[in-house]
Protein backbone atom coordinates (compact mmCIF):
# COMPACT_ATOMS: atom_id res chain seq x y z
CA UNK A 1 0.00 0.00 0.00
CA UNK A 2 2.91 2.38 0.87
CA UNK A 3 3.96 2.17 -2.56
CA UNK A 4 0.96 2.96 -4.51
CA UNK A 5 0.63 5.51 -2.33
CA UNK A 6 4.21 6.99 -3.11
CA UNK A 7 3.54 6.35 -6.93
CA UNK A 8 0.35 8.07 -6.59
CA UNK A 9 1.81 10.97 -4.99
CA UNK A 10 4.85 10.76 -7.41
CA UNK A 11 2.50 11.38 -10.29
CA UNK A 12 0.53 14.08 -8.56
CA UNK A 13 3.70 16.00 -8.26
CA UNK A 14 4.58 15.32 -11.71
CA UNK A 15 1.16 16.81 -12.93
CA UNK A 16 1.26 20.07 -11.14
CA UNK A 17 4.78 20.23 -12.23
CA UNK A 18 3.42 19.93 -16.15
CA UNK A 19 0.66 22.02 -15.13
CA UNK A 20 2.64 24.96 -13.67
CA UNK A 21 5.05 24.78 -16.67
CA UNK A 22 2.12 25.50 -19.01
CA UNK A 23 1.34 28.66 -20.74
CA UNK A 24 -1.73 28.28 -22.36
CA UNK A 25 -4.22 25.57 -20.61
CA UNK A 26 -6.65 25.95 -23.16
CA UNK A 27 -4.54 24.80 -25.94
CA UNK A 28 -3.04 22.01 -24.06
CA UNK A 29 -6.79 20.54 -23.70
CA UNK A 30 -8.92 21.56 -27.10
CA UNK A 31 -7.67 18.11 -28.37
CA UNK A 32 -9.44 16.55 -25.62
CA UNK A 33 -12.53 18.79 -25.56
CA UNK A 34 -13.21 18.15 -29.31
CA UNK A 35 -12.75 14.42 -28.94
CA UNK A 36 -15.13 14.94 -26.50
CA UNK A 37 -17.91 16.57 -28.00
CA UNK A 38 -16.86 14.24 -31.41
CA UNK A 39 -18.34 11.51 -29.05
CA UNK A 40 -21.36 13.41 -28.31
CA UNK A 41 -21.87 14.34 -32.09
CA UNK A 42 -21.56 10.74 -32.95
CA UNK A 43 -23.71 9.25 -30.24
CA UNK A 44 -26.65 11.54 -31.55
CA UNK A 45 -25.98 11.35 -34.91
CA UNK A 46 -24.81 8.06 -35.91
CA UNK A 47 -25.40 7.94 -39.45
CA UNK A 48 -24.51 11.34 -39.38
CA UNK A 49 -27.37 12.48 -41.22
CA UNK A 50 -28.83 15.91 -39.14
CA UNK A 51 -27.34 19.38 -40.12
CA UNK A 52 -24.82 20.32 -38.79
CA UNK A 53 -25.94 23.37 -36.18
CA UNK A 54 -28.60 20.58 -34.93
CA UNK A 55 -25.90 17.94 -34.38
CA UNK A 56 -24.21 20.39 -32.62
CA UNK A 57 -27.18 21.41 -30.26
CA UNK A 58 -28.18 17.91 -29.66
CA UNK A 59 -24.02 16.78 -28.85
CA UNK A 60 -24.13 19.84 -26.56
CA UNK A 61 -27.37 18.51 -24.75
CA UNK A 62 -25.86 15.02 -24.58
CA UNK A 63 -22.86 16.59 -22.75
CA UNK A 64 -24.76 18.62 -19.89
CA UNK A 65 -27.05 15.61 -19.61
CA UNK A 66 -23.93 13.51 -19.29
CA UNK A 67 -22.11 15.72 -16.87
CA UNK A 68 -25.69 16.08 -14.44
CA UNK A 69 -25.27 12.12 -14.43
CA UNK A 70 -21.84 12.54 -12.97
CA UNK A 71 -22.75 15.33 -10.36
CA UNK A 72 -26.26 13.46 -9.61
CA UNK A 73 -23.72 9.76 -9.00
CA UNK A 74 -21.15 12.17 -6.83
CA UNK A 75 -23.69 13.51 -4.91
CA UNK A 76 -25.03 10.28 -4.08
CA UNK A 77 -21.95 8.82 -3.18
CA UNK A 78 -21.30 12.02 -0.76
CA UNK A 79 -24.98 11.33 1.03
CA UNK A 80 -24.28 7.77 1.55
CA UNK A 81 -20.61 8.72 2.97
CA UNK A 82 -22.33 10.34 5.04
CA UNK A 83 -24.42 8.38 6.45
CA UNK A 84 -21.78 5.47 6.90
CA UNK A 85 -19.65 8.64 8.93
CA UNK A 86 -22.97 9.38 11.02
CA UNK A 87 -23.59 5.50 11.68
CA UNK A 88 -19.68 5.22 13.01
CA UNK A 89 -20.15 8.34 15.18
CA UNK A 90 -22.92 6.94 16.65
CA UNK A 91 -21.40 3.60 17.54
CA UNK A 92 -18.61 5.63 18.87
CA UNK A 93 -20.48 7.15 21.41
CA UNK A 94 -22.28 3.76 22.75
CA UNK A 95 -18.91 2.66 23.04
CA UNK A 96 -17.87 6.01 25.13
CA UNK A 97 -20.73 5.65 27.10
CA UNK A 98 -20.87 2.13 27.82
CA UNK A 99 -23.20 1.16 26.04
CA UNK A 100 -22.34 -0.88 23.08
CA UNK A 101 -22.80 -4.27 21.74
CA UNK A 102 -19.44 -5.67 21.93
Amino acid sequence: MALQTERSLTAQIAAHESWARTPDRTARTANARAALMERFEREVDPDNTLPPHERATRAENARKAYFLRLSLKSARARRARAVVAEGEAAESELDALGGGAA
